[in-house]
């Protein structure tokens, strides 16, 4: 009797755990053959349950194995020229995605049945992956390239950029969900121009096939339609619209702006305003949703870029010149003397090659990789340094009494150009990843920046030395935009240009910009000369207007 009640009672503990609240049990089950049977019934679903259950932990630990392998290959590919596998852009942007969302996604994927050695690991690992910031950060600069390039987004989404690699073109290509989250980080600045374009994209990789758990065809064109209307095509959005409707009849945003865009359109023809695109609506269509940019030599400075609109007659090509140049039979250079090229005339641009070794410029980078930070500008207005978004780039200053290699450098520029860099300012090494750039810019203080080194003590900036401490393969020049030049990176070599006139005027032709590295990883180093200790090395001239 004892054993039959505890029997029972355990079948009744177990009913209840298995939470079958309809069930009232007024006598033990087994006794009642019918609900022996649905017992049975029970145990069936259960055992169903299980190998479904089974069946989806399975399918995760396929989905973790591809993920794997994937990763795998891709890692592998990496490493074979990491620099040059991270200087292609879009790999960048997606290692920065990987990091900062597709990790979070697989650490809540396997989360239950990972061992507590993964996840803490993971746990730690994670306070060194990108952020949000990093990761929108990554997609502006895609933008950034797409405009200055002149790109179009399959271009970018086939990843077969200008000077990339068939090793990295394999492995760069954007999702349906990359593509969404470029057009999500263009809305959210309100940037309705490149949302456009990369919805537009998104739609059409899901219209070729390609499947997307997190993106579909309604979610896009709701962003097309609104993104478009913004731009003033009423025509386009109301398309967009309809074909979304058909997709989702019961979309109530949809349902609403097909109303209001059918409304706006029968109010235009009413009036019989022009159906064509609006000038200004086509201005900020071709300016890439910057009719109102803050910087008017913008197009310009795109095409130098981009490699035209070069200005340089047959003429004044041929007055330029490569030379063998000892500055005037300096001792450390009459047996070897450097060789010279001119890049430009007026300003005079020369460019000196072979100047450092491979060696030295790997002993640079390794000193300078642990201190970099985001470079910053000079504020006119405070008078200190802040970081600016027309400069994106990290650097480093390094000391002559950091290393004999830093030492070495600034005297072999004193002894080209003849300068005393006892006044200058440190050695500032400088790293262009995806999409860095410096938009146009003068060294120099103006005249209505009086105080713009005066902590210095040392006066204004009167030559710019700028070291080349890699190639790029693609991007990443020096323009000057008022004269119309550009100087293409070369490792090894460094340019050189007066910021000044003898008198002390400042020379506005040598305004110039860091172009947007497109493929590849540029290194610089740069070294800004003072007029302190310049007065018997480059005296003035005999009038005032020299």
């Amino acid at each position: 009797m004892y054993i039959f009640l505890s029997l029972c009672f355990f079948y009744k503990f177990i009913l209840k755990i298995l939470q079958f609240s309809s069930w009232y049990l007024s006598s033990c089950v087994f006794l009642d053959p019918g609900q022996m049977t649905d017992l049975l019934f029970t145990e069936k679903d259960l055992v169903t349950s299980l190998k479904d259950y089974i069946q989806a932990e399975e399918n995760k630990l396929e989905q973790i194995k591809k993920w794997a392998d994937r990763l795998d290959v891709l890692s592998a590919a990496a490493m074979q020229d990491p620099e040059g596998f991270l200087g292609h852009p879009v790999n960048a942007f997606k290692l920065m995605k990987r990091l900062n969302t597709e990790w979070a996604e697989l650490e809540n994927l396997v989360l239950k049945d990972m061992s507590d050695g993964f996840i803490s690991n993971l746990t730690i690992q994670r306070q060194f992956f990108p952020n949000d910031e990093d990761q929108t950060g990554a997609a502006k600069a895609l933008l950034r390239l797409q405009d200055t390039y002149q790109l179009d987004t399959n271009t970018i989404s086939t990843g077969d950029l200008p000077g990339s690699s068939s090793l990295a073109t394999l492995s760069s290509v954007l999702t349906v969900d990359d593509c969404y989250d470029l057009g999500r980080v263009a809305y959210s600045e309100a940037d309705y121009y490149h949302t456009e374009l990369w919805m537009a994209q998104a739609l059409r990789q899901l219209d070729q096939g390609e499947t997307s758990s997190a993106v579909d065809d309604v979610t896009v064109l709701d962003y097309l339609s609104y993104s478009v209307y913004q731009q003033g095509a009423l025509e386009r959005a109301l398309e967009f619209t309809k074909r979304l409707l058909q997709l989702d009849p019961a979309h109530q945003r949809a349902n609403g702006n097909l109303k209001y865009f059918e409304y706006q359109l029968a109010k235009q023809r009413k009036v019989e305003v022009n159906k064509r695109e609006e000038p200004e609506s086509r201005q900020k269509r071709e300016m890439g949703g910057r009719s109102n940019d803050y910087l008017p030599e913008r197009k310009k400075y795109e095409q130098l870029c981009r490699g035209e609109g070069i200005k340089m007659t047959p003429r004044r090509q041929s007055r330029l010149f490569c030379r063998y140049y000892d500055n005037n039979r300096h001792p450390r250079y009459v047996i070897g003397p450097v060789k010279q090229e001119d890049e430009w005339d007026r300003p005079l641009i020369v460019r000196f090659h072979s100047i450092v070794s491979d060696k030295e410029m790997d002993k640079v980078k390794e000193l300078a990789k642990p201190r970099l930070r985001r470079a910053t500008v000079h504020d006119p207005q405070t008078g200190k340094l802040t970081t600016a978004h027309y400069r994106v780039s990290k650097s480093a200053w390094l000391g002559a009494y950091e290393h004999p290699v830093v030492d070495q450098i600034n005297q072999r520029i004193e002894d080209i150009t003849g300068l005393d860099v006892s006044t200058a300012e440190d050695l500032q090494v400088a790293n262009y990843g995806v999409g860095g750039q410096y938009e146009p810019h003068f060294d120099f203080g103006r005249k209505d920046e009086p105080d713009a080194f005066e902590e210095l003590g040392t006066g204004n900036r009167i030559a710019t030395w700028l070291l080349y401490m890699s190639d790029v393969q693609a991007g990443g020049a020096t323009v000057f935009t008022d004269v119309g030049a550009a100087v293409l990176p070369k490792k090894g070599t460094a340019v050189f240009w007066y910021n000044l006139f003898p008198s002390g005027e400042g020379d506005y032709r040598t305004r110039h910009a860091a172009c947007p590295v497109l493929v590849g990883n540029k290194w610089v180093s740069n070294k800004w000369i003072h007029e302190r200790g310049q007065e018997f090395r480059r005296r003035c001239g005999l009038k005032e207007t020299d």
